[in-house]
């Protein structure tokens, strides 16, 4: 039964809405493809540098195959093509096509057995890699091990990498398990992948496949020295989603925040692309053994997390089963939510002690993800430290497995080391302290929080039954989720989606996913 006494059949009845939400929006996913998803394929093929403008090659050879009205056969089968008749790498061909030595819609074309043979022996060599990093990663946990959860989780953000590396190296020093490299301002916006590593970033650094590849070096070389892997992770959402999951899957990231509708609703990209993105972007963090971080928190920055609460867990819903749908193994689902309330609230830390325990019920094996207050912080940081300090009580009440930790600076600047050593204190301290404190508790029969999460979780059951009955798209255009409208053919990125003919191939699907889903 828990803790909370919750309807098992309002859990059932929502997780059944769910999943034919889910259902309904696969057909539209498997029916189409996105630009993004094609330069995914490129990425995964071994297609990677720049041309002599520092444009991204797969965007260079991707662009040719849409201009040549190629898109819906995709990539996979133009670079096949272009190998059988030419006898050229992937790579070769792209950097042709860059050269304007080859339009590769224009080449006569060849036999499509071929086509596939020459492309899913490419394809079987890069999934062969992504198991052996994630046999490695197995192999550190091991051997090292990992620290206890929740999992300590900060963030790094100076711009330069070569500074995120110094300051993350500290960060594990101080015991953070989690260490997060913000992106820039308005990567997400990106509709290409910058090459190379980076020194200038504003609010974060750029997510490239290099700066990966260095921090990874680098939290290696510090989980080694401490005896504790430390995880490294960043973001795949926005319009290069499923490109950074590809780069993230190369270089052995751990954790990407990844959520289904996040670039929807606050970074107006179109639904349609979002969609598609996400499920191929998860079907390779599946795959790799990545941790999916979901977005719910963002709904509360927009709403009010008293009143919007079942928004939260409608939408964890949701995210579980699309993450389902590519693969992803509930271990792999960081599903996020956040200790949000106004601290004015009456018996508010009852209310976010409800929330969490009821995320932690209805989701047994998922490593939560649970991020801190930031909408009330308010500069005093004497209370922000508090409202840090009951943030943390309540996730070791409730077992959460990701904690993002609060910042008594929040609001303020960006951190500076002491700030996240105190931070990292905080945490500690509660997390030894009260380390079986959930486990000694039970809640008051019909009490404020068995009342309260029973409330949230029977209007999510409303709210999804009313989304299966009116579909995905119509219930945003609407803006049931975070207060936010979006339409089906607004946005940034709608030009980029392709229905797929019936040549269309992506031998990722089938390595990648197999019976899976």
């Amino acid at each position: 039964m828990g803790k909370l006494n919750l309807d098992k059949n309002l859990i059932e009845s929502s997780r059944n809405a769910a999943k034919n939400i889910a259902n309904e929006v696969q057909k539209f996913i498997d029916e189409h493809t996105t630009t993004a998803t094609e330069r995914t394929i490129t990425r995964l093929l071994g297609i990677d540098g720049v041309d002599e403008i520092q444009k991204p090659l797969p965007n260079v050879l991707v662009d040719n195959i849409k201009e040549g009205g190629g898109l819906e056969r995709g990539a996979a089968y133009w670079i096949g093509n272009a190998i059988v008749q030419t006898g050229l790498t992937p790579q070769e061909v792209a950097e042709k096509v860059a050269m304007g030595e080859i339009d590769i819609t224009r080449l006569p074309a060849q036999d499509e057995e071929k086509i596939k043979e020459v492309i899913y022996k490419i394809a079987e060599e890069t999934v062969s890699r992504i198991k052996e990093n994630r046999n490695k990663r197995e192999n550190y946990l091991n051997t090292i091990g990992e620290g206890k959860k929740p999992y300590l989780y900060v963030i790094v953000a100076t711009g330069n990498i070569y500074e995120d590396i110094v300051q993350a190296k500290a960060a594990a020093r101080q015991g953070a398990d989690v260490v997060a490299v913000i992106r820039t301002t308005g990567q997400s916006l990106l509709d290409y992948v910058p090459y190379g590593p980076t020194t200038e970033g504003f609010g974060g650094t750029y997510a490239t496949q290099e700066n990966f590849r260095l921090m990874r070096e680098a939290l290696d070389e510090v989980g080694e020295e401490v005896g504790r892997y430390i995880r490294l992770c960043n973001y795949c959402s926005g319009l290069c989603m499923p490109e950074i999951a590809a780069m993230g899957a190369t270089e052995r990231l751990d954790m990407m925040l990844n959520d289904a509708l996040y670039g929807i609703l606050f970074r107006d990209i179109n639904m349609q692309r979002t969609l598609v993105d996400q499920y191929f972007s998860r079907m390779i963090n599946g795959f790799a053994g990545i941790i999916i971080n979901t977005g719910e928190d963002n709904y509360l920055t927009t709403d009010d997390a008293v009143e919007a609460a079942h928004t939260v867990l409608a939408s964890q819903f949701i995210n579980e089963q699309f993450a389902l749908k590519a693969g992803i193994p509930e271990e792999q689902m960081g599903l996020g939510h956040a200790f949000e309330m106004d601290p004015d609230v009456e018996n508010g830390f009852l209310l976010e002690l409800a929330q969490a325990q009821m995320a932690r019920e209805i989701f047994p094996n998922a490593p939560l993800k649970y991020m801190p207050p930031t909408k009330f912080m308010t500069g005093n940081i004497f209370k922000g430290h508090v409202q840090n300090a009951m943030f943390n009580m309540v996730s070791i009440m409730t077992n959460q497995g990701i904690q993002l930790l609060g910042m008594l600076t929040e609001a303020i600047h960006t951190p500076h080391l002491q700030d996240r050593y105190l931070s990292i204190e905080n945490a500690k301290y509660i997390f030894n302290n009260a380390r079986s404190l959930g486990e000694e508790i039970e809640f008051k029969k019909d009490g404020i929080i068995q009342k309260r999460a029973q409330e949230v979780l029977k209007n999510a059951e409303k709210l999804l039954t009313q989304i299966e009955k009116d579909g995905l798209f119509k219930t945003i255009e609407e803006g049931k989720f975070g207060g936010v409208k979006r339409t089906p053919t607004g946005g940034k990125g709608l030009d980029g989606v392709a229905k797929k003919d019936s040549g269309y191939f992506n031998p990722f699907i089938e390595l990648m996913l197999g019976g899976r889903a």
